[in-house]
């Protein structure tokens, strides 16, 4: 399914929305993540795929790889962490902490006693886990019937204490607001809800640091290096915090803007059919587990809403496709391991140029150049290697031998 956007819009940066979320406040984000150990130094890659892109039709393909990011392989460890960051701060204004000292776990004795929890498909409540752990902080995950014991597991190794629901991942973030409520804990969520901002707020600022990566070097002036940005739904907040920057960086010349969800998950596609945050219409379970959420985020969508340009979903099918195609290094490209809702923008790439009206409504041709986010690695290592049919090291040497070839 899809949904050409008639409200997208090419204007400044609105007022409103600069005060919530900018280009300052992400480059601070950074700047505090750069002092946690446990990321890795430096931005992410980004890898072209030249003989797919001249396969398909288009100028370039580029996929900034989350994969590097950390141990944890995934963007989440940008969102969490400093939400986390800023709620201790927030929580303790009479001390005179830096963020560097929290991440350092130098506050460990004076934060024994702060609990913080969330709820999670996976990736969201392990790089929570992993923040509090080095802040010395109590961590609470919700995990609903969905979520897989190896997930479960990668969480738990960071300390964490699991609470598991019947249910689904919409359920699990009611199970959290319960709880925080009768044990006087702390959410840390990266869906907004009514009186709930400021925190999934910092979470999607933290998301914004990929485009400041992306962008160094590119001078004040010169054009967007990419005319089309394709990014996985959620709950909305990679894409808020993704088109934010954008938009404000490069006003009416910004990226055109593609949001792609799970058939089964379509609550942004819903939302962009009602022009309000709406819920998703199926039964949300999806092999694409980060992306498997039912409710829009309220916060998000006013980002999204005025810029998004294309809404649509793609099959747990087409998701796998994309995995396989990115691990083979298709047309003689470089393999990548790209997880299950990490491969979703290629998924949905792949149906916009086997579709020609819907490629002609996006404009995409031989000058395009498209920017996906493989939004993970191999996350549940075990999960990766049945879908792909060959485990994420095997890819990974793949990958090593291919750069030595291509230096």
């Amino acid at each position: 399914m899809h949904h050409l956007n008639p409200l997208a819009a090419r204007r400044s940066y609105d007022a409103d929305l600069r005060a919530l979320m900018n280009i300052e406040a992400a480059q601070q984000a950074r700047a505090w993540l750069a002092t946690w150990s446990r990321l890795a130094p430096g931005p992410t890659p980004v890898w072209s795929l030249p003989a797919l892109a001249r396969q398909w039709r288009l100028g370039q393909i580029l996929v900034k790889d989350e994969s590097k990011r950390s141990a944890l392989a995934s963007f989440k460890v940008l969102g969490a962490p400093l939400a986390l960051a800023r709620l201790v701060l927030r929580r303790h204004p009479d001390r005179t902490w830096s963020a560097a000292e929290l991440f350092a776990g130098r506050h460990a004795d004076a934060l024994r006693d702060f609990v913080v929890i969330a709820a999670t498909d996976g990736n969201h409540g392990r790089a929570l886990a992993a923040a509090a752990q080095s802040m010395g902080c109590r961590c609470v995950i919700v995990l609903h019937a969905h979520v897989s014991q190896e997930r479960e597991d990668a969480i738990a190794a960071f300390d964490a204490e699991i609470v598991r629901i019947a249910g689904n991942y919409d359920d699990s973030v009611l199970e959290a607001a319960r709880l925080a409520e009768q044990h006087g804990w702390h959410v840390v969520s990266d869906t907004s809800y009514d009186g709930y901002e400021d925190i999934p707020r910092d979470v999607m600022q933290g998301y914004a640091i990929l485009v400041d990566e992306l962008l160094d070097g590119v001078a004040a002036g010169a054009p967007c290096p990419c005319s089309h940005v394709i990014l996985q739904g959620g709950v909305g907040g990679l894409v808020a915090g993704v088109v934010s920057y954008f938009w404000q960086r490069y006003g009416a010349e910004r990226p055109r803007f593609i949001v792609v969800e799970p058939e089964q998950a379509d609550c942004l596609y819903q939302s962009a059919l009602a022009d309000r945050p709406a819920a998703a219409t199926g039964g949300v379970d999806s092999v694409m587990a980060g992306l498997a959420c039912g409710a829009t985020s309220p916060l998000a969508w006013r980002f999204m809403a005025p810029v998004v340009d294309l809404f649509m979903t793609v099959t747990d099918a087409q998701a796998i496709g994309a995995m396989r195609v990115l691990a083979e290094g298709r047309a003689g490209d470089m393999p990548i391991v790209s997880g299950e809702s990490g491969a979703a923008g290629m998924a949905a790439l792949q149906q916009l140029v086997d579709d020609e009206a819907l490629r002609q409504a996006i404009g995409l041709d031989a000058s395009s150049s498209v920017l996906l986010i493989s939004t993970e690695g191999a996350t549940a290592p075990q999960v990766y290697a049945d879908l792909v049919g060959r485990s994420a090291e095997d890819v990974l040497g793949a990958q090593r031998a291919w750069l030595r070839q291509n230096p």
